[in-house]
Parts: structure tokens; C-alpha cells; sequence
């Protein structure tokens, strides 16, 4: 079992050797002449190795000790080293990032600006997983999670990212065939296509917001899926009606493969958060991711 008394000890022995007494290794450590001879008896009666000879004038390492001190300074010098790069990680965007991440942000948003992303920090490796929840952050060795809908109780960090519109959308071939909704009560009359909650099972309820305003909307469906892209892949289809974010559509609604069919209600709106596990010492790639996934969004 590792012995942090026993390393201390060892850095005690290291800066006297280097100093050549006790006074300067105090001076260098910061502690009283005292204090690193007791350290170092601790040291020998650890070992059970008497390490230095101590005179009026001057100190030396006994036999014992000078083996024990060239077997034990390599370590000394690793330990520094692994430090070292381990501060260095800190500040340098490298390595490799787990990313737990919502399936609709991954595929609309994230996935087609990721080359960015990769070619800004050519010493990261990415691993991206797709869930519909966020799981156990820590147990599942995930750096960082990207979530719509407000934080559940956790003891995550949960950090803000935006705020995307929720609108309500059919394909031309919808409303070719079916007719376009002019008021939100023409909804209940029209195939919808329901997505599940992945924290309740059920489907989403709709609504319209505009300013105070709510409006609680009658809907039907045949289609309840729990994929953001096949929700997006069946109402392009004409399959229904759909409710989606806005962000990563606005392509398809300049285009007019989409249609917002009620633009006059453009206020229910959902927010997108990036959680990670501390406040304290956070890795500057994920930093970097966050702060990337704000410039996407943004």
C-alpha cells in the first residue's frame, strides 16, 4: 500500500543530500532544522536502515543509505515527471475525450462541425457515445455530457450552453396531401409523430408559447420513436407532423424540405447543457470542447 509518510521522508533525505545539512535542506522545505531531523528518524525506523551520519560539522549517507538514495532518487525523478505532465494535461488540450452526448445534437450539430473541432486540437482523440440518458457520468469514464431539458438532480456541474426554439414542422408532402394547420386547434385533426421522454417513457405534450401565453395542444399519433433522427427522417417522409428543435434545421426550412407551421408562436423554447463531473480543475479539453460547443450553437 502506497506510504505517503514514506515518500515525504524519502523528499526530506533528498533535499539533505542536497544540501549537505540539515539547516539547508530547512531552508529549501520551508520547515525547522527539527522538523527534518525528525523526518529522517522517521525515515530510518520506517526502513529500519540508519541512512546518514551526523557529526557537529557535516553529514553523510552511511553505506545502507547511499544505496537506499541511488535506488530511490530515479523514483523521485519520475514521480516529478509524471507531475509534470499531469499539470501539463491540465493546460493543453490533448489526449483523448469522452463524450456522452444527446443522439439529436450529436448527429445535426456536433457530427458536421466536429472537423473543426479536430483539426483546432490535432492532439485529441475523440470518442463520441450516443445516449438518450445521461447515465452514471463518473462510472461510465465520460469526460463531459451534452443534455437538452433542464439538469436533473445531480451532483454534476451543469453548465448552460443555449436556449433552441422548439417549432412545430411538416413536409410539403404533408400538407399536400393532408392540408396545412392555420390554428393550433387544427393540430388535434392531423397525424402527429410523438417522441418519448426518455426520463418518463411517455410522449412529449405539446404546446405553443407566445410571450405569457400558452396554448396546451389536442394531438393524435400512430408513431412514437425515441430518435431524434428517425423523427426527423419520418416527418420529412410526410409521415405527420412533428415538434423539433430548431437548432440543426435551419437548412432544412431555407430549403423548404421543412415548414414551421406556426412562426407567430416562437416562443417555447428548451435549453442544451454541458455537464462534467467538478468545478475544480477541470481539463483544459473539455474546457475547450464547452467552449466550442457555445461557438456552434451560438
Amino acid at each position: 500500500m502506497f506510504d505517503g509518510r514514506l515518500l515525504n521522508g524519502v523528499s526530506v533525505l533528498a533535499a539533505v543530500v542536497e544540501g549537505g545539512s540539515f539547516v539547508r535542506a530547512a531552508e529549501a522545505l520551508g520547515l525547522s532544522p527539527s522538523g527534518v531531523s525528525r523526518a529522517i528518524a522517521r525515515l530510518e525506523a520506517r526502513i529500519n536502515v540508519r541512512l546518514l551520519e551526523r557529526t557537529t560539522r557535516s553529514v553523510r549517507l552511511t553505506d545502507e543509505g547511499a544505496r537506499f538514495y541511488a535506488q530511490v532518487v530515479p523514483l523521485l525523478g519520475g514521480i516529478e515527471e509524471a507531475a509534470t505532465n499531469a499539470a501539463g494535461a491540465m493546460q493543453s488540450v490533448r489526449g483523448r475525450l469522452r463524450i456522452n452526448v444527446d443522439p439529436y445534437f450529436s448527429r445535426l450539430v456536433l457530427g458536421p462541425r466536429l472537423g473543426t473541432f479536430m483539426d483546432r486540437y490535432p492532439e485529441l482523440q475523440i470518442e463520441i457515445f450516443t445516449r438518450n440518458e445521461i447515465g452514471d457520468l463518473i462510472a461510465d469514464g465520460m469526460d463531459v455530457a451534452v443534455r437538452f431539458g433542464e439538469p436533473p438532480q445531480t451532483s454534476l456541474i451543469a453548465r448552460q450552453l443555449m436556449q433552441t426554439r422548439v417549432i412545430t414542422v411538416a413536409a410539403p408532402a404533408y400538407i399536400e396531401r393532408h392540408g396545412r394547420p392555420k390554428t393550433p386547434a387544427d393540430v388535434a385533426r392531423h397525424s402527429c409523430i410523438f417522441y418519448q421522454d426518455p426520463r418518463t417513457g411517455r410522449a412529449f405534450e405539446w404546446e405553443l408559447r407566445r410571450g405569457k401565453k400558452v396554448v396546451e395542444l389536442e394531438t393524435h399519433s400512430r408513431i412514437l420513436v425515441n430518435d431524434a433522427g428517425t423523427t426527423l427522417a419520418t416527418c420529412l417522409a410526410g409521415l405527420g407532423i412533428a415538434q423539433v428543435f430548431l437548432i440543426g434545421l435551419r437548412e432544412y426550412l431555407d430549403s423548404g424540405q421543412l415548414v414551421d407551421l406556426f412562426p407567430d408562436w416562437p416562443d417555447e423554447l428548451f435549453p442544451l447543457y454541458a455537464f462534467y463531473p467538478s468545478r475544480q480543475h477541470v481539463p483544459a479539453k473539455v474546457r475547450a470542447f464547452i467552449d466550442f460547443c457555445v461557438e456552434i450553437t451560438g
